[in-house]
């Protein structure tokens, strides 16, 4: 691993590939609205993931599925008019792109032509294996995601970890390398055993993205709102809350409260 990590103006699928090749840990976020993509760019995050996860957190769904593809399009499009240095991909919904990779094709061109996002995401391993390979042959940036997938939480009926047995770590190594045969520049592994997410980053070429799959990944990937303490609906194991805005927030609201009540809010100063 080289001494001085290399500065990127913008970071591109090839700069996160010279930074896998280098050593260089990858951060990467969730964000669905122009102010916090802003902060979260300036800050120096390397991904921006417009994520699906949108459908729990700004719309209080208990799961992703119920989100649109009109409704990813107008957070990409906010999200990319706030970003300079980041890459930013958008999540494909569910039910836009697992029958056919045609119009899989369609809705990621649709994604990408209007919102300037330059990688779409998809979960799924070697089931969609030769859509991915027609996304990438067509131009299209691929990032996958496989392990624990939550578009598919209807089949396995709860939030758990994967691996916990040699037929499902098979399970998630073959999709790995069918996904990087298929041509995905990275991939997120979700909710897995740490061993496994240290074989696929060390076997595969292809960027691994760890969420909940241990240390040896090739970068990690947090919610923005479990990070920043927002969400406290569901916290699984693998996240770590650096702050909590949501006690903040509550706090400053009920003293904005309070100084109206009272008459303490406007002031003088805060008048015309």
């Amino acid at each position: 691993m080289s001494d001085i990590r290399k500065e990127y103006k913008k970071v591109t699928t090839n700069s996160l590939a010279e930074m896998k090749q280098n050593g260089e840990k990858i951060s990467m976020l969730t964000a669905y609205d122009y102010t916090l993509a802003k902060i979260i760019d300036s800050a120096g995050i390397d991904v921006i993931l417009v994520g699906d996860s949108a459908s729990n957190v700004m719309a209080g769904h208990e799961t992703t599925l119920p989100i649109t593809l009109n409704q990813m399009i107008y957070h990409a499009s906010a999200v990319v008019r706030a970003v300079d240095r980041a890459l930013v991909v958008v999540d494909l919904p569910f039910g836009s792109y697992e029958a056919d990779k045609i119009k899989a094709f369609d809705v990621a061109a649709e994604i990408i032509s209007k919102t300037n996002a330059t990688a779409v995401k998809l979960e799924g391993g070697k089931e969609i294996e030769k859509t991915i390979d027609f996304l990438v042959s067509r131009g299209i940036p691929v990032m996958g995601h496989i392990g624990l997938m939550p578009q598919k939480i209807n089949l396995v009926g709860k939030f758990s970890y994967m691996g916990k047995n040699k037929k499902e770590e098979n399970k998630i190594l073959e999709d790995a390398r069918a996904v990087s045969e298929a041509g995905a520049f990275a991939f997120v592994l979700e909710a897995m055993k740490s061993h496994i997410g240290k074989i696929v980053s060390k076997e595969l070429a292809t960027l691994s993205i760890g969420i909940g799959a241990g240390k040896y990944c090739d970068g990690q990937v947090l919610v923005i709102d479990d990070l920043l303490g927002f969400y406290s609906n569901f916290s699984p194991k693998f996240v770590k809350k650096y702050t909590n805005l949501e006690q903040i927030v509550n706090k400053s609201v009920e003293q904005f409260c309070n100084d109206v009540r009272n008459s303490k809010y406007p002031t003088k100063k805060n008048s015309y």
